[in-house]
């Protein structure tokens, strides 16, 4: 037998620490909270999608009551993104969630949905997205989404 350890890198920021780009980056996430449709968990999520062109593709989770029919903010953001700019590789998303009343404190992660779109897209372009995620009290960053799910399911894995 053998074991093997398997290790995600993070970066730990206050948010004032972060260069400006990425603070505008995480406000406009911030400000998608506000244009969700969860009226069944009250968890809002937002999302802003960077692209290498630097357009700007922000985006909500959308709850539905048949559920699983609904999306999370990070892939309505990103789909919305690949739509307008399909040869375009994106270069950062920033992930920001709110419920009862406050943005939490520790950043949120994207469900494994999310993470298995986003890697989809960072294969597709070859080329590494920076995750940013907020929580009040700390920002991650992650410098891909490799990181967020090694051992990942792939093209490759087809055949």
């Amino acid at each position: 037998m053998q074991h093997k350890i398997i290790e995600t890198k993070v970066t730990v920021f206050s948010f004032d620490e972060l260069d400006s780009s990425k603070q505008q980056l995480i406000n406009t996430a911030k400000e998608q909270v506000n244009k969700a449709y969860a009226p069944y968990s009250g968890f809002h999520v937002g999302a802003a999608v960077e692209l290498e062109n630097e357009k700007v593709f922000a985006a909500s989770n959308q709850e539905n009551s048949a559920y699983p029919s609904g999306l999370c903010a990070e892939r309505v953001a990103m789909f919305y993104a690949n739509a307008q700019h399909p040869d375009v590789p994106v270069k950062t998303i920033a992930i920001t969630a709110f419920t009862k009343g406050e943005f939490l404190k520790n950043p949120v992660t994207p469900c494994g949905s999310c993470r298995q779109v986003l890697l989809e897209t960072e294969m597709r372009f070859e080329k590494d997205i920076t995750v940013l995620l907020y929580g009040t009290d700390e920002v991650y960053q992650i410098d891909n989404i490799r990181e967020l799910l090694p051992l990942c399911f792939e093209k490759t894995s087809l055949g």
